[in-house]
């Protein structure tokens, strides 16, 4: 084991049986009681590839071996849970820690993703990234809103220290922190937990990003972040919670009806240039919004949960916007928002409700 406390947490490192990487973070010193556990049976061995899609520009990952992942196994079996029999080991042990970092067992992307043997494709190459799987809780019932607000802070900060440690290895341009919830999105773990997905490239969705952020600065001679979190501000009708220093908001151009954006109000690229106050903050305002979501129509959500930040290509870019961005999957109450022809064929959404009137709701919600 290897144990660090940068503040404001403690981390310890291990390497699993099988030889994955396993990271504890918590709040207190990290205790493990037992071993280091990994599942039963060798885990498969990944040769992810890449093959580029010359008409949408964008890359497109496979990875056959992700075919017999876990799908949603009994609850007797929940290899998110921390070991309790050592006949039937899970991914996590036993101990005093709050959140727990691995790498995915049935990743689309490593950074050792050998060649193709046999390219079927011209563009065809290796899947080089890295995948990791990030739990939330010890809890299998709980959800990322029940985390207390210092561990909500604790949750951004690990984020921060995995991109960074990412960045590290020379091979990673991009970070998405991302959480699936709910069978609707397609979630095969019910236990709370979130994924990270690092790329050898800058995706399309953040390169767009980028450029718009950009052309925004070049033009006004600000970062966007700052324009925004000032007109929303003077506004009014689309904030949910203004936290001084981090706030909430249905964006003026929400794509999903009740989707909500959480930012600092000061203009930085990633999560590490956050400071102490400024990451509770928006861990407050994070928390908050999820028990929103909840509320509104008195079932657990089903959402998608992605954080942007900066690319990791050796530039500050102070143009980027640090943001989360939440996409509930309910427009109304047992009614879902599908993904139909114009969104999917021609990238262009059709919303029911406009923002203003959805923030209006979310807003005058009660939560504690």
């Amino acid at each position: 084991m290897t144990e660090t406390a940068p503040l404001p947490f403690h981390a310890a490192d291990f390497t699993k049986p099988d030889g994955r990487a396993l990271t504890l973070y918590g709040l207190q010193p990290i205790e493990v009681r037992g071993e280091i556990p990994s599942p039963a049976g060798d885990p498969p061995v990944p040769r992810p590839t890449m093959r580029w899609h010359p008409l949408r520009g964008e890359w497109v990952m496979y990875a056959s071996h992700r075919l017999g992942r876990t799908f949603l196994p009994p609850p007797e079996y929940n290899p998110l849970a921390p070991t309790t029999n050592p006949e039937h080991p899970t991914e996590l042990p036993q101990g005093r820690y709050d959140l727990a970092v691995f790498d995915n067992r049935f990743p689309s992307l490593t950074l050792d993703a050998p060649p193709p043997e046999h390219p079927a494709h011209p563009s065809e190459r290796a899947g080089t990234g890295k995948c990791e799987v990030v739990v939330f809780s010890q809890d299998p019932s709980g959800r990322l809103a029940d985390l207390s607000e210092a561990q909500m802070a604790l949750l951004l900060a690990v984020w921060a220290d995995r991109t960074t440690r990412l960045a590290a290895t020379g091979k990673i341009r991009s970070v998405l922190a991302f959480e699936n919830r709910g069978m609707e999105v397609g979630v095969t773990l019910h236990h709370p937990h979130g994924q990270i997905y690092a790329y050898d490239h800058v995706p399309p969705v953040q390169a767009r990003m980028l450029e718009g952020a950009r052309a925004h600065l070049e033009e006004h001679g600000r970062p966007w972040l700052a324009d925004f979190v000032a007109a929303e501000r003077e506004v009014g009708v689309r904030l949910i919670r203004d936290g001084s220093e981090a706030l909430s908001v249905v964006p003026p151009f929400a794509r999903y009806t009740y989707e909500t954006w959480v930012l600092p109000t000061r203009p930085v690229g990633r999560l590490s240039d956050l400071t102490d106050t400024e990451r509770l903050a928006f861990a407050r305002v994070l928390k908050d919004a999820l028990l929103r979501l909840d509320a509104l129509f008195g079932v657990r959500m089903p959402y998608l949960l992605t954080v942007h930040q900066a690319p990791l290509d050796g530039e500050a870019h102070p143009e980027f916007p640090l943001h989360i961005e939440l996409y509930p999957y309910l427009r109304a109450p047992g009614r879902m928002k599908y993904l139909a022809g114009t969104e999917q064929g021609a990238g262009e959404f059709a919303n029911d409700k406009f923002p203003e009137a959805a923030a209006a709701e979310l807003r005058g919600l009660e939560v504690q």
